[in-house]
């Protein structure tokens, strides 16, 4: 079976831009694949909001972080690149995070140049660390990994507060550090974003946030642009959290969610989707013995 870090490779080496959802839990990256997807992003900003209840403002742990990343990874099938923040500290803490990620499972870790404890990327009053602290922090990401195709990406936020410039700088150095994917965090225009597609030697990822300080573009365009990746983080964490909402609302105003109804998944479709059938034929070889369906003893 061909392991995922390579199959993260072998898609990113294509023409077509890869599509990576965000999903913030095992249900949401299972319906990510459902969709037809070939990646999922594990996003920091959802599971922050999901585990926490708060804000992406750096609150989740590398442990934390590491067990929700190999759950989702347990999940599903495809490639899961995964939130690093900062790595959790310096350049030692950084090899821990890389080590941990890749035992969990992931096949690509993002992390990024943000003096701790970092924001959302689309969050005003970020600040960055030294570029040089940044590109050992890669070095060491790159030198601590098992196999070589589990990928390191590298983000920088230092395009809001010190201009594209400075984060196009930022990116060919931490290229020449080792990182295999670069992250050039919120610009602000199409003609920057042009430029960040045709600056770097490796592939480049577009940050699609909805509401957010980036231009909003199809897949398609930023195919043509050059991008080679396109992450969605907080798409699926907003769709879930306008519809439960609603729900609460139409329960609490009529005392039922029958209205509510035609707009949520059947109970056998999702069970379906949560891959009961498979846990029943386990349950037939190893369990009990009997057939769950019939309850008659199995031969």
């Amino acid at each position: 079976m061909e392991k995922r870090g390579a199959q993260l490779r072998r898609l990113l080496a294509r023409r077509e831009i890869l599509v990576a959802p965000g999903a913030y839990d095992g249900l949401s990256a299972r319906l990510v694949e459902a969709a037809g997807f070939e990646a999922v992003y594990v996003t920091g900003y959802g599971l922050s909001a999901s585990v926490l209840g708060k804000p992406d403002t750096g609150l989740l742990t590398l442990t934390e972080m590491a067990s929700r990343v190999s759950a989702i990874a347990e999940t599903v099938s495809v490639p899961v690149i995964a939130d690093g923040d900062t790595g959790y500290g310096n350049a030692v803490n950084t090899a821990r995070t890389v080590r941990e990620y890749e035992k969990a499972g992931a096949a690509c870790i993002q992390l990024e140049d943000q003096v701790a404890p970092k924001k959302c990327g689309h969050m005003l009053g970020r600040e960055v660390i030294p570029a040089a602290e940044m590109a050992g922090k890669i070095k060491a990401a790159c030198d601590a990994r098992k196999d070589d195709d589990f990928l390191i990406m590298a983000r920088t936020d230092a395009r809001t507060t010190h201009g594209i410039d400075e984060a196009i700088e930022r990116g060919v150095l931490y290229e020449e550090a080792g990182a295999d994917i670069l992250f050039i965090e919120s610009p602000e225009s199409v003609e920057e974003m042009r430029r960040i597609a045709t600056s770097f030697g490796v592939p480049v990822l577009a940050n699609m946030v909805e509401h957010g300080r980036t231009p909003f573009l199809k897949t398609s365009e930023l195919e043509e642009i050059g991008y080679d990746i396109v992450i969605f983080p907080v798409g699926p964490l907003y769709a879930a959290a306008k519809a439960v909402g609603a729900a609460l609302q139409t329960l609490k105003r009529t005392g039922t969610t029958s209205e509510c109804i035609k707009d949520m998944i059947p109970f056998a479709e999702f069970n379906a989707l949560m891959g009961l059938d498979g846990i029943r034929d386990m349950e037939r070889k190893y369990a009990t013995g009997r057939d769950t369906r019939t309850g008659e003893e199995n031969a």
